[in-house]
């Protein structure tokens, strides 16, 4: 695998429980590539994701991603892979009885930081960069849905990974406020981190223009 495919899927096929979802996938995405993942609601987008993120088995084929063989993982190996990916959903999934440092410092805690001064230096790092440097003291439940979201994407940005995988983050939010989140996604794939988005807002396509694969029928195609 070359060293700037960071994620390649060759004949893979998924599955939720007993059912078939997508048959003999093959994915590369590339180092720094943005890569939108469209389909219908339950055509495979968020499954394909969880293989990646090793939530779903790998059952047949093969996949490697940031440098991890998924059909050789270890469970103890899992949180280090995802120390690699940084992981935003829909529903924000953000600790509502805590401020926004909190819950950045939560995950910190999980993934095994330890300095409390490194810690606030990093969390103060990745809130700039999300365009809320001044609101760490503040309650989640205080914040907009836009802001929850930016907070989503600091906490994925937390452990720098290589990876961002994107679960429909726009899909919660009005079309400026999904603009607000597109720019920052985009910037940080300038940075040369990959960043794989499930959506069906197809309304961004024309002004954030990257390349597309699709879940169809039980396949990707690109």
């Amino acid at each position: 695998m070359p060293l700037d495919t960071i994620i390649e899927l060759e004949s893979v096929t998924i599955f939720q429980r007993e059912v078939l979802v997508l048959s003999d996938v093959d994915l590369k995405i590339e180092k720094g590539e943005f890569v939108y993942l469209i389909g219908k609601t339950g055509s495979g987008k968020s499954s394909l994701l969880q293989t990646i993120y090793a939530d779903l088995p790998l059952l047949h084929g093969t996949a490697k991603v940031v440098g991890f063989d998924l059909g050789a993982i270890k469970n103890k190996e899992i949180p280090y892979l995802r120390r690699k990916l940084g992981i935003v959903f829909q529903d924000f999934q953000l600790l509502s009885d805590r401020s926004v440092t909190d819950n950045l410092h939560f995950v910190m805690k999980a993934t095994g930081w330890k300095d409390k001064k490194e810690m606030d230096q990093r969390i103060q790092d990745v809130l700039e960069k999300v365009d809320l440097g001044t609101k760490g003291f503040k309650m989640t439940h205080q914040l907009s849905g836009g802001e929850q979201q930016r907070v989503a994407i600091a906490r994925a940005l937390i452990n720098d990974p290589e990876v961002i995988l994107a679960d429909e983050p726009t899909g919660n939010l009005d079309p400026e406020t999904s603009r607000g989140i597109m720019q920052l996604l985009f910037e940080i794939s300038k940075t040369g981190r990959s960043v794989l988005m499930a959506t069906h807002n197809y309304s961004l396509f024309k002004e954030f223009p990257s390349r597309t694969i699709k879940c169809e029928n039980g396949e990707v195609t690109s």
